[in-house]
């Protein structure tokens, strides 16, 4: 269960990226040098991406690797503490 929330915030982060910078998915997908649909499935969290890929993306975004990443570290930290404080948040 985690992977796939992780990979759907994941995906969120990218078409965040992706929309404040007025990239299509179309457009986007061929500056990365990757399919649309792919990056449709990255988006919605359907696709475990490769590293390389995961490179792609951030160089066409400009942006370090680990910025893609920081939405899932926050939700990630927020869930061990609610589970710590017995689901209560803190």
């Amino acid at each position: 269960m985690a992977r796939e929330t992780d990979l759907i915030a994941l995906g969120r982060k990218i078409r965040a990226l992706r929309t404040e910078r007025g990239w299509s998915q179309e457009g986007f997908a061929d500056n990365c040098g990757l399919d649309r649909t792919y990056i449709g499935g990255i988006e919605r969290g359907e696709r475990n991406l490769a590293v390389l890929n995961l490179l792609r993306i951030a160089r066409t975004l400009q942006v370090d690797v680990g910025a893609l990443f920081e939405m899932v570290e926050v939700r990630e930290t927020e869930e061990r503490s609610t589970q710590a404080t017995g689901g209560k948040r803190r």
